[in-house]
């Protein structure tokens, strides 16, 4: 809750889909981790961001890449250059910030209309499609659907396994 319009990318796509998605939002900052799982496999998320700043102009709209260390042990002190895999000058180590900062941020007040996220389709039926969610509609539909779809009950304790690179994921995960 800081403001910025984001867009999640599936992180199951390959670096020309990260770039594609990337230029299409101007995107200025990335998040990511070194690595991720799924099914078992490691998933090497900071080489496919490396891949998708070489393609289509995107190292050149890139101000920061933000890289949550997960594997790699973060360096000690608070250092942000330190040596590691971190091979980039665009690229900060997000552990080290988090560490810096205090507990708790205030959240940035946004009005109803306001733009909350992108979230891009698949592709599988031609070009990706941005959508664009506002902050109030989306939040009320995730909330309403949450109440009504799953019937939850004071108590209860709720698990999405989706990827929070698709809708549900990111509705239910997420937000």
């Amino acid at each position: 809750r800081i403001g910025a319009v984001h867009s999640v990318v599936f992180a199951g796509f390959s670096a020309e889909a990260l770039a594609q998605r990337m230029a299409a939002a101007n995107s200025a900052y990335l998040v990511t981790a070194d690595i991720g799982k799924r099914g078992g496999k490691t998933i090497p998320l900071k080489d496919i961001c490396d891949a998708a700043r070489n393609k289509l102009n995107v190292e050149s709209i890139l101000k920061t890449v933000f890289v949550w260390e997960r594997f790699y042990q973060p360096p000690t002190g608070d250092d942000l250059e330190t040596p590691g895999f971190i091979a980039h000058p665009k690229d900060v180590r997000m552990n080290v910030l988090v560490a810096q900062q205090r507990p708790y941020c205030t959240p940035e007040w946004m009005d109803a209309e306001d733009n909350l996220f992108i979230l891009y389709t698949s592709g599988s039926t031609g070009k990706p499609k941005g959508l664009l969610h506002t902050t109030g509609g989306y939040a009320l539909y995730a909330a309403f659907t949450t109440h009504n779809s799953f019937a939850l009950q004071e108590g209860d304790l709720f698990a999405c396994v989706a990827d929070c690179g698709w809708i549900t994921g990111h509705t239910y995960v997420v937000y």
